[in-house]
């Protein structure tokens, strides 16, 4: 079929496949699997430490706060098929068990003094790691289900063919989401490039029978076995139009969702409002201050500091084999642009050939760079030295940047720092991954490194600089660790 359009069917029925049991579109040990991680996570590690502690009424305090703690994740929607698997959770885990605490805290002030304050809080300070380490697993899980069509919602487009195209081809880009596109319903009578099957298509003008929309997208609906439609208003698509659209649609027990048109937007940044009845999306600002701001700039000196002291040992080793292999200084030094394009000396270990950076020319000349974009990438560069592969492989040369972001230039985590060429040929788009600090590791590392292309790149860098928390630098920090031993994209 042409264009980006890919089909992915799921298990069940539709697709022909024997049906399994499933929790939503989801495999059905999910909800089992997440309420007894979290009940074992505070109820044996809590009974364990009242009894070698000798508090009283050890199994009842332990069941308790196990059924405390599951109760409130249910109440907070913390198992609804919806949830379950599709957000790593550390933020909604951290946020629960603070709850936790306050809750045991008042039953304990209530029941009078049970259990002294130290054990309790080492009692159940195993409970949110279980939790998260449950929710780690179901979302690998979820993931790898979707990438061979499972778990995943058929769905019918209805747009102006250009929208169309675009949500249809943005959504085959990407597997780890629960949709598919099994078809579109053009609205006009432009031509479509996507390839996805049209089994209807809605006039410009509006109809004189309200219900004619309807019918024509209910039958595309059923003859598409469609899950759910997604709707791109657009100019042929009125509101008193997309209205009469959505009573037909909601009539028949179709589900409906309107796409705002928004790209790479976090949802926690997303209100939404209803003044006068009119739906309004609010769009909170990329965070720049505050709390979370300070603790990252606190964890990054920490941090630096502490891998500073402990990889000093490494660091003479890396700096004795690159001497005893390989002619020149030990460290390579380099101007970078950091946060508000101020440039700063960015400190690696050596891995090229001491006169790299004058053979690039001749390189780029004879168009050796694998890189669509602006970066200059080879995956077989002939300056690297034999050391210096060992190094890239494991991200080993970026270590001396720790002094950078002890010297508050760069940060742990962050977009690529640049290089002048590079951003002199900058456009508008690409100078804004520079509104905050470059980091050691990011979205670029953990994602594939130079195996990505140039607009792969960039829309990683701006989907982190406009979503950034604190919790997502912790996810990204996670990540790293198996990006570098996987060594993809390390050349």
């Amino acid at each position: 079929m042409p264009g980006p359009y890919r089909t992915r069917r799921r298990h069940g029925k539709h697709s022909g496949h024997s049906a399994h049991r499933t929790y939503g579109d989801k495999a059905a040990w999910y909800l089992p699997l997440a309420i007894s991680l979290d009940a074992l996570g505070i109820g044996v590690p809590g009974l364990l430490l009242l009894r070698h502690t000798r508090q009283p009424h050890p199994l009842l305090c332990a069941l308790v706060a196990a059924a405390l703690w599951t109760a409130l994740r249910a109440v907070r929607r913390r198992y609804t098929a919806d949830v379950l698997g599709e957000t790593r959770g550390v933020l909604a885990a951290l946020t629960d068990w603070l709850v936790l605490l306050g809750m045991l805290a008042v039953l304990r002030t209530a029941c009078g003094e049970i259990v002294r304050p130290v054990v309790a809080l080492a009692g159940v300070a195993l409970g949110p790691l279980l939790t998260m380490a449950g929710t780690n697993l179901t979302q690998r899980h979820l993931i790898s289900d979707r990438r061979s069509a499972q778990a995943v919602r058929r769905v019918l487009v209805i747009g102006e063919p250009s929208t169309a195209d675009h949500v249809v081809g943005h959504l085959a880009a990407r597997t780890e989401h629960a949709y598919v596109v099994v078809g579109v319903v053009p609205v006009g009578n432009a031509k479509l490039e996507c390839g996805a099957p049209v089994t209807a298509r809605l006039g410009s003008v509006e109809p004189r029978n309200p219900t004619d929309d309807g019918a024509a997208v209910l039958g595309a609906a059923r003859e598409l076995h469609a899950e759910l439609v997604l709707v791109a208003p657009g100019p042929r698509l009125s509101a008193d139009r997309l209205r009469r659209l959505v009573w037909a649609l909601h009539d028949a027990q179709t589900q409906v969702a309107i796409l705002p048109g928004l790209v790479d937007v976090a949802p926690r940044r997303l209100q939404l409002d209803a003044p006068a009845g009119l739906a309004m999306l609010h769009i909170a600002p990329p965070l720049r201050h505050g709390l979370q701001v300070w603790l990252k700039s606190a964890a990054d000196r920490a941090g630096a500091a502490f891998g500073l002291l402990l990889l000093a040992p490494l660091f003479a080793l890396v700096a004795l084999a690159i001497r005893a292999t390989s002619p020149g200084p030990v460290f390579y030094k380099h101007t970078r642009y950091g946060q508000n394009c101020t440039p700063f000396l960015m400190w690696k270990f050596r891995t090229m050939v001491v006169d790299a950076d004058a053979r690039k020319a001749d390189l780029e000349r004879t168009g050796a760079n694998e890189n669509d974009g602006l970066m200059f990438k080879m995956r077989r560069d002939p300056r690297v030295t034999r050391v210096g592969r060992v190094l890239r492989r494991y991200s080993l040369d970026e270590l001396p940047q720790l002094v950078n972001v002890l010297r508050g230039e760069m940060s742990l985590v962050g977009p690529r720092p640049p290089l002048p060429d590079e951003v002199a040929r900058y456009d508008k788009t690409e100078v804004r991954r520079l509104a905050v600090r470059p980091g050691i590791t990011g979205l670029w590392q953990v994602s594939g490194r130079s195996d990505l292309s140039w607009d792969e790149t960039i829309k990683l860098d701006l989907r982190y600089v406009d979503n950034w928390s604190f919790t997502a630098d912790v996810d990204v920090m996670a990540r790293t660790l198996r990006a570098v031993v996987d060594g993809r994209g390390a050349y």
